[in-house]
C-alpha cells in the first residue's frame, strides 16, 4: 500500500474466529493490525458453521475432517464475498511448504486470488518474520511478531485445552518444518533420490532427530506430495522467489493420479 501511495487502513484484515480459536493467537492478530494501523474487522463464524453442519448433518462431537474443514471452508466464504463487496482481493497465505504436503483445505485456505506465500517456504516466512521483529524500532510489535514466532503452527480447527492452548500442532501431524524443507529442496526442487536425501538428513539434522525419525518423516513426506498434486494442479498466482515454484504455469508437472509406490518401496528399503 505504501508502494501505491495509498493508506496502510486500506488494507482489510479478518480474524475469523470459531471452535479453536485461541486467546494468545487473536490477542496477536489485533495487536498486529494495531500496530501496522490496517482495518481490523471479526466476523465470528460459529453460527454459519453450526446451520452448515446442520445442514449436512455433521454430529459436532465428531472432531473429523468434515468438522475441520466446514470451519475452514466458510472462512473462505467470509473472505471471498467480503472481498467482493469492498472491491478487494483475498490475499492468500498458504506458503511453498505446505503446498507440497497439500496442508491446506481443498476448496478451503487452498483457494485466494493471489498467494502471497506461495514462493515461500514456512522457514523463509519465520525468517522475515523474525527479521522485522529485530529491525522494527516498534516494541509493542516487535513483541507480538516473537510471540507468533513461538506459538504452534496450527490452523486451530480443534477445540483448544482445557487451560485455552492449542490442541492441534501441525508439525505433530506433518513433521518439523526443518526437515519438511530440507526434503522440498533436494527430494523435489533438486530430485534427488530418497536413501540420498535419507543419508543427506543424516548427516544435517543427525544431532536432533535419530534414523527412524528421519526415516518416517522421510516416507510421510512422500506419500503427501504424491497424493496432494491435485491441489496444486489449480493454484491462483503467486511470485516465485527461490528459482522454484508449485504453480503449473511456471513448469511443475506432477499427474495427480501418479503413484508413490516405487518412493515409498525404497524408503521402506532402507536401512
Amino acid at each position: 500500500m505504501k508502494q501505491l501511495g495509498r493508506p496502510t487502513s486500506d488494507v482489510l484484515a479478518v480474524t475469523m474466529p470459531c471452535f479453536g480459536t485461541t486467546h494468545r493467537t487473536r490477542s496477536n492478530a489485533e495487536i498486529l493490525c494495531d500496530e501496522l494501523a490496517v482495518s481490523f474487522t471479526e466476523i465470528d463464524i460459529a453460527n454459519t458453521v453450526h446451520s452448515h453442519f446442520k445442514d449436512i448433518g455433521q454430529d459436532e462431537s465428531v472432531l473429523d475432517v468434515t468438522f475441520e474443514n466446514g470451519q475452514a471452508r466458510v472462512r473462505t466464504l467470509e473472505l471471498m464475498d467480503t472481498a467482493n463487496r469492498t472491491g478487494g482481493l483475498v490475499v492468500g497465505t498458504g506458503d511453498l511448504s505446505e503446498l507440497a504436503l497439500g496442508w491446506a483445505t481443498y476448496n478451503g485456505d487452498h483457494i485466494s486470488m493471489y498467494d502471497v506465500n506461495a514462493g515461500s517456504t514456512k522457514t523463509m516466512v519465520q525468517m522475515v518474520v523474525r527479521y522485522v521483529a529485530e529491525t522494527t524500532d516498534d516494541k509493542v510489535l516487535a513483541k507480538a511478531l516473537l510471540d507468533v514466532l513461538d506459538t504452534p503452527v496450527s490452523p486451530e480447527l480443534l477445540p483448544p485445552t482445557r487451560n485455552g492452548e492449542i490442541a492441534q500442532k501441525s508439525e505433530d501431524s506433518v513433521g518439523p518444518y526443518n526437515l519438511q524443507d530440507f526434503f522440498l529442496y533436494y527430494l523435489v526442487d533438486h530430485g534427488f533420490a530418497p536413501e540420498k536425501v535419507l543419508r543427506l538428513a543424516d548427516i544435517a539434522y543427525g544431532d536432533e532427530f535419530d534414523h527412524a525419525t528421519l526415516k518416517k518423516w522421510l516416507r510421510s513426506y512422500c506419500r503427501r506430495l504424491f497424493s496432494q498434486q491435485f491441489k496444486r494442479s489449480c493454484l491462483q498466482d503467486g511470485p516465485t522467489l527461490n528459482g522454484f515454484s508449485f504453480s503449473p504455469r511456471t513448469g511443475f508437472s506432477m499427474p495427480s493420479d501418479g503413484s508413490d509406490a516405487l518412493y515409498l518401496a525404497t524408503v521402506d528399503a532402507l536401512k
